[in-house]
Order: C-alpha cells, then sequence, then structure tokens
C-alpha cells in the first residue's frame, strides 16, 4: 500500500521486452540503501517489485496486464517518473490509501494557471468517473490529489506549487495521459451494495445493505 505522496522524481534509463512483459531499469533522485530486493516502488502510481538494485538505480518487471491498463506500456528511455516506496504501519497517512492498482488511463484536457496555483482537467472513461465524487480522492500517476469537481467524463484538480516542483505534474501539458487509481473505498461499497451472486454461497442470507439502507443511514 502507498499514500500517494511522491518522495522523488526517477528516470527511466532502460526499457526492454522481458517474456510477454518487459524489464524496466529507473535512476532515483534520493539515495535506495534502506530498499532491498522484494520491496514494492511505485512508478507513476503502479506498484511494482525491485529485482535488481544498485545505488539508486533499480530494475523492475512489468506484467503485460500493467503494460495494457496504464501508460507504461508506451513509456521510454529519459521519462520522468513519480517514485513512491511502499508506506510503514507506524508513518502518518498524509494521502490517503493507494493501492498501486491502475484502473485505467486519463489524459490531460487543459491546465490553467491562476498565479501559482495550477488548475487541471482530465478527461476519463465513465467507468472511471462513477467512481469520483467532490472532494474525494484520486491517485494521477501515483499523486494523492483531491477532486474540485467531477462529470460523466472527467474531473478536476488543483495543484499547489509544492505539489508541482516534486511531481510530474509541473512539467505535463494537455494531451499527455497518466494513470488513475480511483478511491479503493467506491469499489467495496458497490461491490457490497450491487452484489454478485455468482459469488454467493447457496445459504447466504441478505446482507441488508442496499441503496434504501444507505440513505436511510444519511450516506446518500
Amino acid at each position: 500500500m502507498f499514500t500517494g505522496i511522491i518522495e522523488t522524481i526517477g528516470t527511466i534509463v532502460g526499457v526492454r521486452p522481458a517474456g510477454s512483459g518487459s524489464r524496466m531499469e529507473i535512476l532515483a533522485d534520493i539515495d535506495l540503501s534502506s530498499t532491498k530486493i522484494g520491496d514494492s516502488i511505485a512508478v507513476n502510481g503502479a506498484c511494482l517489485t525491485a529485482v535488481e538494485l544498485s545505488g539508486a538505480r533499480f530494475a523492475v518487471d512489468v506484467s503485460p496486464e500493467t503494460l495494457t491498463r496504464s501508460t507504461l506500456g508506451n513509456i521510454k528511455p529519459g521519462t520522468r517518473v513519480n517514485l513512491e516506496r511502499a508506506m510503514k504501519l507506524t508513518d502518518r497517512l498524509d494521502g490517503h490509501l493507494v493501492s498501486g492498482h491502475i484502473d485505467g488511463q486519463g489524459e490531460i484536457k487543459y491546465i490553467r494557471n491562476h498565479g501559482n496555483i495550477l488548475v487541471i482537467g482530465f478527461m476519463v472513461d465513465k467507468a472511471l468517473a462513477r467512481y469520483m465524487i467532490q472532494k474525494g480522492s484520486i491517485a494521477v500517476d501515483g499523486i494523492s490529489l483531491t477532486i474540485n469537481t467531477c462529470e460523466e467524463n472527467g474531473f478536476e484538480v488543483t495543484i499547489i506549487p509544492h505539489t508541482a516542483t516534486i511531481t510530474t505534474l509541473g512539467f505535463r501539458k494537455p494531451g499527455d495521459r497518466v494513470n488513475i487509481e480511483t478511491d479503493i473505498i467506491g469499489k467495496y461499497v458497490e461491490k457490497f451494495v450491487t452484489g454478485n451472486a455468482a459469488e454467493k454461497p447457496a445459504n447466504d442470507q441478505k446482507s441488508g445493505i442496499d441503496m434504501a439502507m444507505l440513505a436511510k443511514s444519511g450516506f446518500l
């Protein structure tokens, strides 16, 4: 698990085929002496496993699923990426709970400057937008952000100078593709509410959780 608070920006220094996936080498801008082989590192929001380590350089294997679902499938050497190592249970949760499992991709629709603040609009599929709410959490390329407004096929966020400086959002431009991970809580709530008959045992009792109950309890 991650928090969406980016530790540093790294640079892709190598990409090569590895079976049906690929192996990527990344040069981090921080000391990785406390990191060991097998540790999880989020690269632009995608949870990957360090399989090689040498100083500030590490390598990861990327599965076909991740290559297809995320922007890592088209990444090239020289690309700058957001990096975050897995959270510790003793850490403060400054962002929100991020699994590192990319739900899909979005595209930057516009970037507007308001003084030293950036307002960025994104286009996403309706299948992703359904899990977004105003003032809810979203992870964009692994960055924990708060949604200002959302529509059926897009959302908008505000970026403060600090976030623009320490993440790749500071040099992004309209048309760029980004990785999107929606808030995991919304997906679990949907599962509980809608259910799945194929996965329920024959003697399963109705849970009592439905839209009427949620509305009555003040959740809707």
